[in-house]
């Protein structure tokens, strides 16, 4: 046979092991060229065998048939096609990981979680919920600034998380569905219990400047207690109002402010997903701790 010479279906099946019946599925689909005799028997050149091989490798590596088609067309480039692929292997793997470990969070905290659960889910929806529970308290900031602090406060479980860190980001998600929990965040953050702040975006920025003073005390496992962090922290506040640091303003701003459980649940649990970082909340609870020291 010559390289012009035309091959049946037969000789193409024999010279790539490709059973006769997959060569007309093939052909059907029109990923492979062939002619009709005059007897209407189908004809194949001899490019047919490299296109067949080429074909079936990429079948053995899981690709659609139009991510081939596209290929050997001359739409897209193997390599494109095989770094989509792993992509969506890559998404199905973290959807499948995710499940594994929801189902092992029920296993471990018994099926009374199931609710609780449920509302992570889906992971997405569950970092949305939350993202849309800070954007709204720190609304004055700049947008790059907010998505700084939910980079650094608003961590979110690896896909091989253990049951109880799900069960703290899921715990998280009910907690921000409280309306209670956002007044009392708000107040906690700004002491809004003592009236008179006069730009409140100039506050929040140098309340997170205090955070970062009092993160180093934090990570080392200083108690809270009076000292150049707590200083600099009531000094924002009382110069925010127009005020000076007093004893007395000092005993104001802990009597005006709601310390609620549910805000230090929610940094407590947030400080267990966070692992060594020391987030914004363990930080602002320490000063806020301190603070409780110095005016007792």
């Amino acid at each position: 046979m010559t390289d012009s010479t035309p091959m049946t279906i037969g000789e193409l099946a024999t010279r790539t092991g490709v059973a006769v019946r997959t060569i007309r599925f093939y052909c059907d689909e029109g990923l492979l060229e062939v002619r009709r005799t005059a007897a209407g028997h189908r004809v194949f050149d001899r490019a047919a065998v490299d296109r067949l091989r080429l074909l079936r490798r990429l079948r053995a590596f899981g690709i659609g048939l139009t991510a081939i088609a596209d290929v050997l067309s001359g739409t897209r480039s193997i390599a494109e096609v095989i770094a989509t692929e792993r992509a969506a292997v890559d998404a199905e793997f973290a959807a499948l990981s995710h499940r594994r470990a929801l189902l092992a969070a029920v296993e471990h905290a018994a099926p009374a979680a199931l609710d609780l659960l449920a509302a992570v889910a889906d992971p997405s929806t569950a970092r949305a919920t939350l993202g849309t529970f800070w954007r709204r308290q720190l609304a004055p900031l700049p947008r790059p600034l907010i998505e700084d602090f939910l980079d650094m406060n608003v961590p979110e479980p690896t896909l091989d998380a253990p049951p109880e860190h799900l069960l703290a980001y899921a715990e998280l998600v009910a907690l921000v569905a409280n309306p209670a929990l956002s007044m009392a965040m708000s107040d906690t953050i700004r002491h809004r219990g003592t009236p008179g702040v006069r730009d409140e975006r100039r506050l929040l920025l140098d309340v997170a400047d205090a955070c970062l003073t009092a993160a180093p005390a934090v990570a080392a496992g200083r108690a809270p207690a009076p000292g150049a962090e707590l200083d600099h922290y009531v000094d924002i506040h009382a110069g925010a109002r127009g005020l000076a640091d007093t004893p007395a303003f000092r005993r104001r701003l802990l009597a005006d402010t709601a310390d609620t459980a549910d805000v230090r649940r929610y940094w407590q649990l947030t400080a267990a997903l966070a692992g060594d970082t020391v987030t914004s909340g363990a930080a602002h609870l320490w000063l806020f701790d301190a603070l409780t020291v110095a005016v007792a």
